[in-house]
This record gives C-alpha cells, structure tokens and sequence, in this order.
C-alpha cells in the first residue's frame, strides 16, 4: 500500500525528519502522493507524484509532521539531536544535482546569514563579521555566494513572517554604514544568490540544491537552513551563539546527531554563547572565528 503524506513544518524540520522518510518510501516502493510547500517539489526530486499546495508552513509539529515518525527534531528518545533512523534515508542531492553552470564561479563558498525571529543579532553575523569573512576568502582566492532570503523566496513560517525583508546594518571603518547587501557590491568576488537567480531563471529551490552541489563548502550561523548544508560532503563551518545546539553539551559530537548522519559532512564548529557577552557584541568571538575560517578555507 502507498503511503501519501502532506508536509508542511518549518524548514529545518522537513529536512531532518520528513524527507529521509520520503526517500525511505520512496525506496522500499512505498511513496505515494506528497503535499508540499510552495518552492519545495525540487527537494522531492525522487517521488512521483508531488504537489505545491502549503503557503505557508506551521511551528505545529503534530499537524505538519502527521504520518512520519519522528515528531521533533531534536530527540525521539531523550538524547539531544539522535533521532529514529529505522525509516529514514537520505537522498543523495549532491550526486542528483551535479552540474557544470557554475563552473565560471569556482572555486566558491557560500556565506550563509539569517534574520529571522528569535535569532535576530544574537543569532546571524554581523556586519563586522561578514567584512572580515569577505576580505579573507576574497584575498585567500575564492569568490562568495552571499545566502540571506529575504523570506519572499519561499513558504515562511510564522517567525520568518515577522521579519520580512529586514536587513543587517552595521558601520564598516571608512566605508560608512551599510546593510549585508550592500556589503555584498561593495566586494567585486562577493554574489548575491538572489542576483544569481535572476541570471539564471531556475526555480529558487533548484538553483540552491545545484549551486550547492559544486560549492567548495560552507559558512553559517547555527540554524538558518544549515541542516540542509549537511546533505553535501563538503566542509561545513558552524558558528554557534544560541539554541540547544550550544545549550546542551556535546549535543553536536555525538555521531548517532542528525547533522553527522546526513552525509557525514565535514563539521567545523566554534561555540560563541551569546550569553556571555553582556550586551556587548564586541566581546565575540571575532578572531576566532576568523582564525577557523581560514584553517578550514587555505589560500588558492
């Protein structure tokens, strides 16, 4: 018997728990007709019968997740980020989406940002740290794909929908104050994706399963769409500021985690707690940070 499934929680969510056991379906024969968000069809490459029918997606796990599983991304039986991976496989999106229409732009990293509730300036970086970033992985002889949807992409959900087109400001020494997108102009080897999907014309989906399919790898924020990043082998660098991720020790090396069976994707992690920065952003972790990124990302 088909099992068909409607699917529509946040983001994160759909890539952890409802599309390993779509794929799980799909193949053991099982896949039936799937209901999906709006600009998600191209994550279901694999199935048959997928239509866009979700505008929006819902924080309600029950209802969003009804027929898969596991219910909560975090645990299914107490141990922070393991899951039940009985009925769960993960499709091979680098293989899938290979391709050589990016070939002008190699070697790149995508920078991956976000501005979401509750993360806001606790949770993305700022605009000093996208400056020290750019300038480095620019002079160390790679170009940037800058990622920060402005939540009109794609189907958002309710913390996503308060933050609608916002941007990151930030004063940058003898430049001025800038947002990231401006930032973004301000460097010759720094892209803008939503300027490449412009260009393009691929659906919004498509282009970032393909683009990632062929980067030199990753750096982002906790959160912010990361979980998808760990579909691909490829370095992925994490800086973590808030969430369970850094509340809960170890909760990321643990090899049975999520993030470690995706793809068993190189993982780079510098912890950051917000907390400990009373109120003052320039007690961060800048050098650090910094000091990662270039032992992941060596010069060209």
């Amino acid at each position: 018997m088909k099992i068909n499934l409607e699917i529509f929680p946040e983001f994160a969510s759909e890539m952890v728990l409802s599309i390993p056991y779509a794929y799980y379906l799909h193949e053991m024969g099982k896949l039936g007709k799937l209901l999906v968000c709006r600009g998600m069809k191209p994550f279901y490459y694999f199935a048959d019968d997928v239509t866009e029918v979700f505008q929006y997606r819902s924080l309600d796990n029950k209802s969003a997740l009804k027929g898969i599983p596991n219910q909560w991304l975090h645990h299914s039986n107490g141990e922070d980020g393991v899951i039940d991976y009985s009925e769960w496989k993960v499709p091979p999106y680098e293989e899938h989406f290979k391709n050589n229409m990016f070939d002008n732009l190699k070697p790149y990293v995508i920078v991956n940002n976000i501005y979401n509730e509750p993360w806001l300036e606790n949770g993305c970086f700022d605009i000093k740290n996208l400056y020290d970033i750019f300038v480095y992985l620019t002079e160390a002889g790679y170009n940037i794909v800058y990622k920060r949807p402005t939540n009109k992409e794609f189907a958002i959900d309710g913390n996503e929908y308060n933050t609608i087109s916002t941007n990151i400001m930030g004063e940058v020494d003898g430049i001025g104050v800038l947002n990231d997108y401006q930032l973004c102009d301000y460097f010759k080897n720094v892209i803008n994706i939503n300027k490449i999907w412009k260009e393009t014309k691929l659906d919004y989906s498509t282009l970032n399963l393909s683009l990632f399919s062929e980067t030199d790898g990753f750096i982002t924020p906790a959160g912010a769409g990361s979980q998808l990043f760990a579909f691909y082998k490829k370095p992925l660098l994490m800086y973590l500021t808030r969430g369970r991720e850094v509340s809960r020790y170890g909760y990321l090396n643990n090899n049975d985690c999520y993030y470690r069976k995706l793809a068993n994707t190189p993982l780079h992690l510098l912890y950051d707690d917000f907390n400990t920065w009373e109120g003052n952003p320039n007690n961060r972790k800048y050098n650090e940070l910094l000091d990662l990124i270039k032992k992941v990302f060596r010069s060209k």
